[in-house]
């Protein structure tokens, strides 16, 4: 049976469908709500919460070509919600820290970029997690977020232009330099 055929039967009440349909997309739920909160913990309550709103709400998708955008859209706002409900910002924490190694400097980068991330508003946040962490294109970010095109590319650009501010100087080649 096709993914539409599936979407459809799920608007029309077939839990198990729903249910597949969900399953299909639970890495990238997961991926996502991890990206915003930055641990196993909380990235698995996004997912439970995205799951149920998706079960509660389903009738009310319209276009059945939309399930990832609009199931996208709900792990979202739900995982936004899970930051403002704590009033924090989730950096790595001293354990996480610890267990990459020192010498390793991919992680370090990693660590550096995730740290920055975190730090960024919101909207930039957004845009950069699903441009670059779940491959989506402008025009799918647009979609998702129900803002016009124009304004996801610049908080794209603004976003990495903060990013770069953020990280300036800390893996280019003055790096090299100071050994």
């Amino acid at each position: 049976m096709g993914y539409e055929k599936k979407v459809i039967k799920a608007i029309g009440g077939d839990r198990e469908a729903l249910l597949y349909l969900i399953q299909q997309q639970k890495e990238k739920i997961y991926r996502t709500g991890y990206s915003y909160v930055g641990n196993k913990p909380d990235a698995l309550d996004i997912f439970q919460q995205t799951a149920l709103l998706a079960i509660e709400s389903i009738h009310q998708l319209r276009e059945p070509k939309y399930f990832s955008t609009w199931l996208m859209k709900i792990c979202i706002n739900v995982s936004l919600d899970v930051l403002q409900k704590q009033k924090k910002v989730v950096l790595m924490d001293d354990l996480k820290m610890q267990s990459y190694s020192m010498t390793d400097t991919k992680s370090d980068e990693k660590i550096d970029l995730l740290n920055a991330i975190y730090h960024l508003d919101e909207k930039y946040k957004t845009v950069l997690i699903l441009k670059y962490y779940e491959d989506l294109t402008f025009e799918q970010i647009a979609n998702t977020l129900d803002e016009p095109l124009g304004t996801v590319k610049s908080n794209g650009k603004r976003g990495l232009s903060k990013l770069k501010i953020m990280l300036k100087g800390v893996y280019t080649d003055e790096r090299a330099k100071s050994f």
